[in-house]
């Protein structure tokens, strides 16, 4: 068993440091709120902090799951991070979903003090969290994976290296770019079926079993017909990854017209109200067609 730091407790990393106290192994956390950590503990009995630097002391693996490229750097970099904790010979995992450019350069700075980093951003969503099956896509060396890998497959259905640092997050990238094109498509499927009078569940149901099949089809599909969208990820949170995703293909010259588009209908769906909608929320901008 393995001495973890986890740092942030927001709806994915409260449950995932859960799944690490389940599997036995020695947690101390650290959230901005303190009140969140110490609630934690008493459901986990593990131990807080009131620093990230002190959550790392001792540490063989800190988990880091926070919003965005700033949050990563205050609880990583400076005199209370993470980094001014931890030991030699330890792992810093970053389960941000955050840039590939951030990515390289914690790594960079981590090399510095032998320590070790991978950016590991999850899909899955905070039902794969609460569950223990999320996908995590690693950036980072070899030998630091190996470490790692026991550890993270306590929330894990799927743990893989992608390469070096920095492909975790592109890797995430990649997913999120099929997200939002599957789920426009769904949106798309479904407001033709009520234009056209079928039965929408029903033709869900028949097309799940061809081509079409998709987890979002699956899993979505009658909660968009009923207009509800309190299902996990939000389209603020959709939007912060597509501007990443976008700012990263504007540097390497990818092509993504659809994605761009997609990105202006979340920014819709924000401007009605919805931005802490779920993403399947895209079909709320399709109104059904009125029966002449």
């Amino acid at each position: 068993m393995a001495n973890v730091a986890f740092i942030g407790l927001g709806v994915m990393g409260y449950p995932m440091a859960g799944h690490l106290a389940r599997d036995g192994h020695q947690v101390c956390v650290y959230n901005r709120s303190a009140a969140k950590a110490e609630q934690w503990v008493e459901e986990y009995a593990g131990e807080c902090a009131a620093t990230p630097r002190e959550a790392a002391q001792g540490a063989d693996l800190v988990m880091v799951c926070v919003g965005n490229d700033d949050d990563l750097r205050s609880v990583v970099l400076g005199e209370d991070g993470a980094l001014a904790g931890m030991q030699s010979g330890s792992v810093l995992v970053d389960h941000t979903t955050a840039s590939a450019t951030v990515a390289r350069e914690l790594a960079e700075i981590a090399r510095g003090r032998s320590i070790g980093f991978l950016d590991a951003p999850v899909s899955g969503g905070q039902a794969g969290a609460q569950n223990g099956v999320l996908t995590v896509m690693v950036g980072g060396e070899q030998a630091d994976f190996d470490r790692a890998q026991p550890v993270i497959d306590a929330y894990a259905k799927m743990v893989r290296l992608m390469g070096p640092a920095g492909s975790g997050q592109l890797t995430k990238m990649v997913n999120q770019i099929c997200i939002a094109g599957v789920v426009q498509g769904l949106s798309e499927a479904l407001h033709f079926a009520q234009c056209a009078g079928l039965d929408g569940i029903g033709a869900m149901e028949v097309i799940s079993k061809g081509a079409a099949q998709s987890w979002q089809l699956e899993n979505r599909h009658k909660a968009m017909l009923d207009g509800e969208f309190e299902f996990g990820f939000a389209v603020d949170w959709m939007r912060k990854d597509l501007s990443i995703l976008l700012a990263e293909a504007r540097s390497n010259g990818a092509q993504l017209p659809v994605t761009a588009l997609v990105d202006q209908f979340y920014a819709d769906v924000q401007a009605a109200g919805g931005g802490r909608w779920d993403t399947s929320s895209l079909i709320s901008r399709l109104k059904p067609a009125k029966n002449s």
